[in-house]
């Protein structure tokens, strides 16, 4: 079934998509998305070569471009599925661990929130996510992007976009610190990487970012069935805390496979244009954190090797183990839908 997703009237916010690549792109301000087919006023009239919906706004304004869509008498559509990334986008972003309650408990993780760095340029809403010998896992999460250099206490003045922050649980396992979970160490092993980052076919300006933000609710399902499913607000931190929390850990380094990262953020607090602030997915995530049998048989693997490589390290390997035994992560075939009134779709298959 095809989608049909409520777009919020020009006076509420500005819902941009974009079709084609380089001089074949065209942006267009969404007016209806029905059926799976999005329409709206194209905006090449309004664009300076080689400007995107955040350059165009940047320059513009708001009321500008919401009086063009006012005096536009013609329309265009295209098919969802062809859509691109709506707007450029850097490959390094923050994001926040634990922030919604229930997964914090289903994770078994009571140090949270805290944030991490994902290094992952954003792929497009149907775009394939890479089969992987890990455990390949999902998370539905409302991105706050940043339109121009933003200092973090300034409060989230930009738009948002739909992501799925793609995980690969047993490279995160593998190098997360046990004792300091909060350090964010092993997160952005576990979640960068090509393909892990899918954006919805959507980016929204709203003219009151709070206000826009507090009836949506995010939806996601793997091959038809709902796994995850939470208003947005139900989080611990906001969008405005987020940026902060992002600020209070400018200068930390995060070492992993490539190489090191850190969060996009200045020393001074700012944060660099069409950066992502991913803020956190709810609970429904395929991991759901080791149980009582699984310390025990991993204490049993670590007793069997005579005590070589810690007790810790065998918990994490019987953790991965049971869970690649069990099937559950995703497969190739499978298919990731995210949805949300307002803010678009993404539909990722595996392969």
């Amino acid at each position: 079934m095809r989608a049909t997703i409520a777009i919020a009237p020009p006076d509420r916010a500005l819902t941009f998509a974009r079709s084609g690549a380089g001089a074949d792109a065209q942006t267009i301000a969404v007016t209806r998305y029905r059926d799976g087919v999005v329409t709206g006023i194209d905006l090449t009239p309004l664009l300076r070569p080689g400007e995107d919906a955040i350059a165009a706004y940047k320059r513009l304004g708001y009321e500008a471009i919401a009086g063009f869509i006012a005096a536009a008498r013609r329309s265009v559509s295209h098919d969802a599925a062809t859509l691109a990334v709506p707007v450029d986008l850097r490959a390094v972003h923050a994001a926040v661990a634990t922030n919604y309650p229930e997964h914090a408990d289903e994770a078994k993780v009571k140090s949270g929130p805290f944030m991490f760095a994902k290094v992952a340029q954003p792929t497009a809403s149907r775009a394939a996510i890479p089969a992987s010998k890990g455990l390949l896992d999902y998370e539905v999460e409302l991105c706050f992007v940043t339109l121009g250099p933003l200092q973090a206490n300034a409060g989230a003045k930009g738009g948002l976009i739909l992501c799925n922050d793609v995980t690969d649980r047993a490279a995160l396992l593998r190098g997360v610190d046990t004792s300091d979970t909060s350090s964010g160490k092993g997160f952005t092993d576990g979640k960068s990487g090509a393909g892990f980052l899918p954006v919805g076919d959507l980016f929204v300006v709203p003219r009151d970012m709070k206000a826009f933000v507090e009836p949506l609710e995010l939806h996601l399902a793997v091959n038809g069935e709902e796994r995850q499913h939470t208003r947005v607000t139900k989080w611990i931190w906001d969008l405005d805390r987020l940026l902060v929390e992002t600020a209070k850990r400018a200068g930390v380094v995060w070492k992993w496979r490539d190489g090191s990262a850190s969060l996009p953020v200045s020393r001074a607090g700012i944060l660099p244009d069409r950066t992502l602030v991913l803020a956190g997915t709810p609970a429904g995530t395929i991991f759901q954190g080791p149980g009582p049998a699984t310390f025990v048989r991993g204490t049993f693997d670590w007793v069997a090797k005579f005590g070589r490589s810690g007790p810790i390290k065998a918990i994490i390997e019987r953790t991965i183990a049971d869970d690649r035994a069990s099937g559950g992560y995703l497969q190739p075939g499978d298919v990731v839908t995210i949805r949300a009134e307002q803010l678009g779709t993404l539909e990722n298959r595996i392969q």
